[in-house]
């Protein structure tokens, strides 16, 4: 099915590895022109290197997020560039799980600036763009842990919370100026970060990480964590025409787990 965004700008954020580079990838292959951002060159060249191997190209560009200064100008490079961008994927940005006896102020601030404001920092400039020429598309991947309180993320999950309240509020606010901002909410999903949250898991627990994992996918009715690509594919779809009228929406890829409505 073709998603209707050949020649499309996107930019993908935490395009280097996990879901962000699955991101990137799957959007190349609809022909979209995708620029990837992340903080280190070396890991996006790396990505961009696994594209060249698929045959798809990607424009790489690195900067810190977490600085509202080197956000703003990474969007105005891409956009003198490339030109405006069409669509906008957010995965920067990992708060670290912490036991709550490690939990502390430092932790706090730490993790609304590696998860909150690596998202709010480039969407600032970017939808204020999109709504001036009245089209774009923003995706969030948040994570299901800002639904669902966990004592070992909880800097990470109140940043989680945040951005999807934040998210709504931008779909509601520039809606009539017709850029649409929608949610993906991942569950257990097989990249890096698993195996963080599991030895965090394991300090706090003094079980065994293999353990742990065994139990979590057990908890999931699907019976299995979910694949980037997986999360991917709804990227492309809320990213595209063939989502128009979909906008304000918080999508749980939990494999069934979080059973609440």
């Amino acid at each position: 099915m073709d998603a209707g965004l050949a020649g499309r700008v996107v930019v993908v954020t935490g395009a280097s590895k996990g879901i962000g580079l699955a991101c990137a990838v799957a959007l190349a292959r609809e022909g979209a022109k995708v620029v990837g951002i992340s903080r280190d060159l070396a890991h996006l060249h790396a990505a961009q290197h696994d594209l060249q191997r698929e045959g798809l190209h990607m424009e790489v560009a690195a900067a810190d997020l977490r600085d509202s200064v080197a956000a703003q100008m990474v969007i105005e490079c891409i956009e003198n560039d490339f030109g405006g961008i069409d669509v906008l994927v957010n995965c920067a940005g990992a708060a670290a799980r912490t036991p709550v006896d490690e939990l502390h102020a430092d932790a706090l601030h730490a993790s609304m600036q590696a998860k909150y404001f690596t998202y709010m920092h480039v969407i600032d400039p970017v939808i204020r763009r999109m709504a001036a020429r009245g089209h774009g598309s923003i995706i969030n991947v948040v994570g299901q842990g800002g639904r669902q309180a966990n004592p070992l993320h909880i800097g990470g999950g109140a940043a989680n919370a945040a951005l999807m309240l934040a998210s709504v509020g931008y779909a509601n606010a520039y809606a009539a100026r017709g850029v649409r901002v929608n949610v993906i909410n991942p569950g257990l999903t097989r990249t890096g970060r698993v195996q963080e949250g599991l030895q965090a898991a394991s300090r706090a627990s003094g079980r065994a990480a293999d353990e742990l994992l065994a139990e979590q996918v057990a908890e999931i009715p699907l019976g299995r964590m979910a694949e980037p690509a997986e999360i991917a594919n709804v990227a492309v779809f809320l990213a595209s025409p063939l989502a128009s009228y979909v906008t304000g929406a918080v999508i749980p890829m939990d494999g069934g787990k979080t059973s609440v409505i």
